[in-house]
């Protein structure tokens, strides 16, 4: 099939299922696209976040009497940085692999790479490098992001075989 052809399945069915969604019933499957998401956990910054707290309240010392600033103000702020720690912790990194893309949460939003856009993927011990063509690396890694190389890295195998991407494996 062609990928205009792909793209008007795909578009028809979401249409499809849309309106069997309201009339109760299931949706029609075999057209959707598989994606296989694979999910890590980041807790560098929210530790970093943790720790600045510990050192600002240290350094301040609120207990004293010789602290100098408003009360109210100083405890909104150690909750601002404890929410925020809360919002890294639970916002977690992804790599989402379907047919033709690969895509993940950058800090600057939702980034997405089609085949013609990687140059190479390594796969080295403890991290997983996507080389795009144009742009930075993907690293994914499991010291910093606790994500499932393993499993990754077969399902990449699987998408650079079927796109013709170079595939490396290196051992230390």
């Amino acid at each position: 099939m062609s990928r205009s052809w792909e793209r008007m399945v795909e578009k028809n069915s979401k249409q499809i299922n849309k309106r069997r969604k309201k009339e109760g019933k299931k949706g029609i499957s075999p057209n959707a696209p598989q994606v296989d998401r694979f999910q890590g956990r980041n807790y560098v910054v929210p530790s970093l976040l943790i720790m600045l707290i510990i050192l600002y309240v240290t350094l301040s010392q609120p207990w004293s009497d010789s602290f100098m600033q408003d009360q109210t103000l100083f405890w909104v702020t150690i909750g601002c940085y404890i929410v925020l720690a809360l919002f890294y912790y639970l916002r977690r990194p992804y790599l989402a692999v379907t047919r033709d893309t690969l895509e993940t949460r950058k800090f600057t939003g939702y980034k997405t790479l089609r085949p013609a856009e990687i140059r190479k993927i390594s796969i080295l011990p403890g991290y997983v490098v996507v080389e795009s063509v144009k742009g930075t690396n993907w690293v994914f890694s499991r010291l910093m992001n606790r994500y499932p190389l393993e499993r990754m890295s077969e399902r990449l195998k699987a998408f650079s075989e079927l796109h013709h991407i170079d595939w490396e494996v290196k051992a230390k």
